[in-house]
């Protein structure tokens, strides 16, 4: 783990969780909260002693907690026998300075939480310096803290030299050079998705882009469905970089489905930022799939973040109002997978299919990734979506048009295919294809 950040704490390390529940935050359920930053703990090794929910009235500027509160921490610490505080919050450079010196302990908010998950994970060169990016963005604020000990001034001599460059201007400028350069080898992969993307919208395949809240099963819906071997476990932002696979569908011969970084609550801003590239993928699909965790209690919550999250990219409008219709402001349609049904009661299962039938405009799919139920359906649901608008069209095209015809192949459903004699370019095919307006569109364009 990054010594910046934790110290000496390590992977096995006790810790105990405390989440600032402040005035106003109603929407969000405490123990709901705390069950996530449990997960968010463990998915990095972190053994979680105690979790606690602390009412705050009123922030105070230099501790977030007030005196008796920053006591009762201190205590469950001793008795857990805790190395380690993780505030499931924000927290200034300043207040984290000031709890770390009252509590004797290493100190972490939850940006910085995080940032350590993003960092064990990130397997890409794309998804490290996406990381670095948020890392030094995060710790050019908290250099206050953790370089107090070289403020001294170098250069200069009477009174006429002035004050040298500190270390700790030095240390911001290096950090600026960096996230610099950093950026400008982001902004070239941003250059090359574009240009992959271009390559995708003139020929095969139609895209898929499942999108969702962190562990609602995602990456074992993409395994069942591509018979992939991503890494698939019971912890928060197991996936991290984008992964994609081929799938056979219902109508189109083929589609290209595309694994995303899970959304959470409160993301830091630094990886909204950093991770754009990695999401403007959902940009250019062609369905998108909102998998939702449906047996978890706070599923609606969930569903909230994932919508403002695509709001921010521009997916969706600022209200997420167009994902309700079943389309984003992209004209992208969206289907709802409502996974982990096998997890329900008969009872909960019962109140779902109601909720369903109160929302025919939608199109939600009820299913298991784990166990496989629905998935079929969900398929032949991805087929229909994609094919919703599609109408019968007559091309003849050269039978060496290898482009074309493939393209009309992969986009659409090909009815028939004949010899159409010879032209100025040789041998001829008609082929009768069911096509969808936009892959018309794009056909035009080869």
């Amino acid at each position: 783990m990054n010594d910046e950040l934790t110290g000496e704490v390590t992977r096995g390390a006790r810790a105990l969780v405390v989440y600032p529940q402040m005035r106003g935050r109603g929407d969000l359920d405490p123990e709901a909260r705390l069950e996530e930053a449990r997960g968010l703990a463990a998915a990095i090794g972190l053994v979680v002693a105690e979790a606690m929910a602390i009412p705050i009235r009123e922030p105070r500027a230099g501790t977030l907690f007030g005196e008796g509160q920053i006591q009762n921490i201190s205590v469950a610490c001793e008795l857990n026998e805790a190395e380690l505080i993780i505030v499931d919050g924000s927290l200034s450079a300043i207040q984290q300075r000031n709890l770390e010196e009252k509590l004797k302990r290493k100190v972490i908010d939850r940006t910085g939480l995080i940032l350590e998950i993003f960092g064990e994970r990130a397997a890409t060169a794309e998804g490290r310096l996406q990381v670095e990016l948020a890392h030094l963005d995060y710790q050019a604020g908290r250099l206050v803290r953790s370089w107090t000990h070289l403020e001294r001034q170098r250069g200069g001599f009477g009174f006429l030299g002035g004050p040298g460059e500190t270390q700790i201007e030095a240390d911001r400028r290096m950090i600026r050079d960096r996230m610099a350069k950093i950026r400008r080898e982001l902004e070239q992969v941003r250059r090359t998705r574009g240009l992959h993307r271009d390559r995708r919208d003139k020929a095969p395949w139609p895209i898929v882009a499942l999108v969702g809240y962190t562990n609602a099963g995602k990456s074992t819906l993409f395994n069942y469905l591509t018979g992939a071997e991503v890494m698939a476990e019971d912890l928060l932002f197991a996936t991290l970089d984008p992964t994609m696979r081929a799938i056979r569908l219902p109508a189109v011969e083929k589609a290209i489905l595309s694994d995303t970084v899970g959304f959470i609550s409160d993301l830091p801003t630094q990886l909204v930022a950093a991770f754009r590239a990695t999401l403007e993928e959902v940009n250019a699909a062609d369905v998108i799939l909102h998998v939702r965790d449906i047996a978890n209690p706070d599923t609606e919550s969930q569903k909230r973040q994932v919508l403002d999250v695509l709001a921010d990219l521009g997916v969706i409008d600022g209200e997420g109002g167009s994902e309700e219709e079943g389309e984003t402001a992209l004209g992208i349609p969206i289907i709802e997978v409502w996974n982990k049904w096998d997890l329900l009661t008969p009872m909960q299962a019962d109140e779902l299919r109601d909720v369903m039938a109160q929302r025919p405009d939608e199109v939600i799919v009820p299913l298991s990734a784990r166990t496989g139920m629905g998935c079929e359906f969900l398929l032949e649901t991805i087929g229909a979506t994609l094919t919703s608008d599609a109408k019968v069209y007559t091309f003849v095209i050269p039978a060496a048009d290898g482009q074309r015809i493939a393209f009309l192949h992969a986009r659409g459903e090909v009815l028939s295919e004949e010899d159409a004699g010879a032209g100025d370019q040789g041998p001829l095919l008609r082929l009768q294809v069911r096509l969808a307006e936009r892959e018309l569109g794009r056909f035009s364009a080869l």
